[in-house]
């Protein structure tokens, strides 16, 4: 009879294995930028809840993609007492136009082109809503994109008492990566504790 000898030191082998199969969750962790932005993460549902209680009083169209303009045009003709923010979009006489068209007036249209990233959509007009005395907004992006604004608006639009409902346009593009997320995250934390945003950072990494 043949009897199968046990190395002493197989357990360890066996341990060493799971635990490298478990690293790049554990790298992952590490390049958590902030624990700030986790538990801003886990309570986004808790304020886009919150934020229902509140009627927005106005528009926010994050620029990026000529499809949000269009979109936001047809939510425009559905709230017809709102004013119209876009961020940075798309060119001043097609953004016009494409409103135009839908037969929402000039007036009610704001294009402010300030913006250079999806951070800056939201530092460079979150004052004017504040003195505004705007409280509540609807943030019209993609849907790639919305996990990632919903973050920056967290924060920005947050720290200036303004809640937010999200409208997503939808889109064929797989989502953003976390590591985006996590990263305008922080950005927009800095902004709110030194008025900085990293923005020149960010265009020298060519990441917006």
């Amino acid at each position: 009879m043949t009897s199968v000898i046990r190395s002493p030191f197989s357990h360890k082998r066996n341990r060493k294995k799971s635990v490298k199969k478990r690293q790049p969750l554990f790298r992952l962790i590490q390049n958590v930028p902030t624990g700030l932005v986790l538990l801003l993460l886990l309570g986004l549902g808790y304020r886009q809840l919150e934020s229902f209680l509140h009627k927005p009083q106005a528009v926010l169209v994050l620029g990026g993609s000529p499809d949000r303009e269009k979109y936001a045009a047809t939510f425009a003709q559905n709230h017809p007492d709102l004013p119209i923010w876009i961020s940075s979009g798309s060119p001043q006489e097609y953004a016009e136009w494409v409103f135009t068209e839908a037969g929402i007036p000039q007036d009610r249209l704001h294009l402010d082109y300030q913006a250079v990233d999806t951070v800056t959509n939201f530092t460079t007009l979150v004052e004017q809503f504040k003195a505004e005395g705007i409280t509540s907004l609807y943030v019209i992006t993609s849907d790639y994109h919305m996990a990632r604004a919903s973050v920056i608006g967290e924060i920005v639009l947050g720290s200036r008492g303004i809640d937010f409902q999200t409208v997503t346009v939808p889109s064929e593009r797989a989502p953003e990566p976390l590591n985006k997320v996590l990263r305008d995250g922080a950005r927009a934390a800095l902004w709110v504790a030194t008025g900085s945003t990293g923005a020149n950072l960010a265009r020298y990494m060519g990441q917006h």
